[in-house]
């Protein structure tokens, strides 16, 4: 099989998973949107609306390292904030914490996949259930979503105790509601974003179905209930965070 299938060619809106997915469409697409409901992209649009820069980084101990070459905050795990330092992975931390002008936000998913994405040089925008429908009214403005100018919306996803890929069901109903802005397009929906969207149109109450799914489960068991409500109020941002130059800011 020719490996230029797997960039679903002929289509204006394209579909995937992961890491590897997001590196297959980065190759073909014009754009990209990378979709992490529960946190990292809804975590960026909660900062970029109150006026953050935001930096995306895969997770590691190099974050810290990395913020104060740049000049940056850097954000920490949930259970590992202060009073002091009250920044972290949590869009209900972030809502209340104080504002900085760079944020250095990690996390094994979102922000990893962001971050090797903007190496290809394409705009990246963070999307959400937030923001779903400014993202695809934005895109569709600066002229993406033809044949020659595809639009790749990538779910990221979470990872099984092995590191491999677990499609999740938070990031595929956020990347259908991209989807979903995008329809109509000029170059049409390719057979997997279509498939994908079809997961929208049978879910009848989508932060029902986020709250509980297996991430929002954890998260609300966890303590971090008020993540789960901040993410899935739909359609509430006219944001669009686009990472240019390793930044996420506002369009």
């Amino acid at each position: 099989m020719s490996a230029t299938v797997y960039g679903q060619p002929g289509s204006g809106a394209r579909f995937d998973w992961g890491l590897t997915g997001a590196a297959e469409l980065g190759r073909v697409c014009a754009a990209l949107v990378v979709v992490d409901v529960l946190s990292f992209t809804t975590s960026v649009e909660v900062a970029v609306s109150r006026g953050m820069r935001v930096h995306p980084f895969p997770w590691g101990d190099q974050a810290a390292e990395y913020a104060l070459r740049v000049g940056a905050v850097a954000a920490v795990g949930r259970r590992r904030t202060t009073a002091e330092h009250p920044w972290s992975l949590s869009p209900a931390a972030l809502s209340a914490a104080p504002v900085v002008t760079d944020l250095v936000l990690p996390s094994p998913n979102g922000s990893a996949i962001s971050a090797a994405a903007s190496a290809t040089g394409l705009p990246v925008v963070a999307g959400c259930l937030r923001n779903a429908r400014a993202v695809g009214r934005w895109l569709r403005r600066q002229g993406y979503g033809t044949t020659d100018a595809p639009i790749g919306v990538i779910a990221s996803g979470e990872r099984w105790p092995d590191g491999s890929l677990r499609p999740s069901v938070e990031d595929q109903l956020g990347a259908a509601s991209v989807l979903d802005a995008l329809s109509g397009v000029p170059g049409g929906l390719s057979v997997e974003a279509a498939m994908a969207l079809a997961a929208l149109a049978s879910t009848p109450d989508v932060p029902a179905a986020v709250r509980g799914s297996v991430s929002g489960r954890e998260l609300t068991e966890s303590g971090f209930a008020a993540d789960v409500d901040i993410a899935v109020r739909v359609g509430v941002s006219d944001v669009v965070p686009v990472l240019r130059q390793g930044v996420f800011s506002a369009a």
